[in-house]
């Protein structure tokens, strides 16, 4: 997967597709897409802080020639985003903006919620179902798709009982995300975005 450009760590084209056959890359995104589309991008898939600045710059130096690897990306970020702000966790300063061009590309969340829906149906009773996400943004759609189908009910709030009949299809197992131990962290760093939730088909 490194000659596709998913890693910051490698000079590589700027790729990023799972599926090689799909028409849009991060190449045609940061060449060819507005400066507000890419803040967008940034700042939705990526919570990046600087997303407004990097796509400022991005737009700023395809003027003067077409940014084709990703080592010409992550020059980008380096110079939009300033020392002295930067993570002081360690984290690479581009890691944000890889992340969300990977999730706009391939279009990562959307089916999320369905697939989940799709792999409790094939679950048998006190089967498990446990995902791992590195993503805040992913995290969320697990969790808010295991509380539905943890509490379906549609009624409202104020009525004594439920009267749409609909049944919990799932039990929480993990009510708050598992995450990686400092011992695990050490031996294994890139664990530090991993979060595990785990339900039980009823």
């Amino acid at each position: 997967m490194r000659e596709r450009g998913f890693s910051y760590h490698d000079d590589a084209p700027l790729d990023m597709r799972m599926d090689a056959s799909q028409p849009l890359s991060a190449r045609e995104i940061v060449n060819t897409w507005s400066e507000d589309e890419i803040n967008r991008v940034l700042r939705d898939y990526g919570e990046e802080n600087w997303s407004r600045q990097i796509a400022r710059v991005i737009c700023d130096r395809r003027q003067k020639r077409m940014i084709e690897t990703t080592g010409d990306l992550v020059s980008i970020i380096d110079a939009a985003i300033p020392k002295k702000f930067r993570s002081k966790d360690g984290s690479h300063p581009a890691r944000r903006t890889f992340q969300a061009l990977r999730i706009a590309v391939n279009d990562e969340l959307d089916p999320l919620d369905k697939a989940i829906e799709d792999l409790v149906n094939l679950l048998n009773p006190a089967g498990r179902i446990c995902i791992i996400t590195f993503h805040s943004l992913e995290d969320r759609i697990v969790k808010n798709t295991f509380r539905r189908l943890n509490n379906p009910c549609t009624c409202p709030k104020e009525f004594p009982v439920c009267m749409c009949g609909k049944k919990p299809v799932i039990e929480l197992i993990s009510r708050k995300p598992i995450t990686a131990s400092a011992q695990e962290l050490s031996e294994n760093p890139r664990a530090r975005s991993a979060s595990l939730r785990i339900a039980e088909k009823i």
